[in-house]
């Protein structure tokens, strides 16, 4: 069976109602992005193939979607032979890492595991995340720090990735054992 959703809500509905071999998910989809899709698809069911394939670089998102549970991450910008090898892979249950997201595995490795997480952060990223920690809300930080609801959401994806987190009480809970509030 075939079927396409235009939106993350009509992904799930599918994913529920149909018998999936795989799913393909975007990050970017209307009224449900593609991380709150493939969390509630985990809840419900755990053992369908997720394949994501994104316009986003892997940086931004392939770790922690794999830590979430997707079987695979690929950039739209992939050749046609390396999408229908991933959808193979990920069928036959097993995980797809492309070369890009080989790559950022291995540099995860190279990390010294006695530097503060919070040190990996750029300047903008340790504001919004000092600021979800207090616990503002993203509208919130982007009025205070004059960015977009959408820009805010890109800092939060990225700081929870670096950081390893899932959560904005993660967050706070790394900053009050790490006396970063006041």
């Amino acid at each position: 069976m075939v079927a396409e959703a235009g939106t993350g809500r009509e992904a799930l509905d599918i994913a529920r109602r149909e018998i999936c071999d795989v799913l393909l998910l975007d990050i970017a989809m209307p009224d449900q992005s593609g991380i709150d899709t493939l969390r509630t698809i985990r809840q419900g069911q755990p053992d369908l193939p997720v394949l994501i394939l994104s316009g986003y670089p892997a940086q931004q998102y392939a770790l922690n979607l794999f830590k979430m549970g997707a079987n695979g991450y690929l950039n739209k910008e992939c050749e046609a032979d390396e999408l229908i090898t991933a959808v193979r892979t990920v069928f036959q249950g097993r995980r797809y890492v492309s070369s890009t997201v080989g790559e950022l595995l291995a540099q995860s490795f190279d990390r010294d595991p006695n530097t503060a997480l919070h040190t990996e952060l750029s300047d903008r990223e340790f504001q919004v995340f000092l600021r979800l920690a207090r616990g503002a809300t993203v509208s919130d930080i982007g009025v205070a720090l004059s960015l977009s609801i959408k820009t805010v959401s890109t800092y939060r994806t990225r700081i929870m990735e670096k950081m390893g987190m899932q959560s904005n009480s993660d967050l706070t809970y790394y900053a009050m054992k790490n006396n970063l509030l006041d």
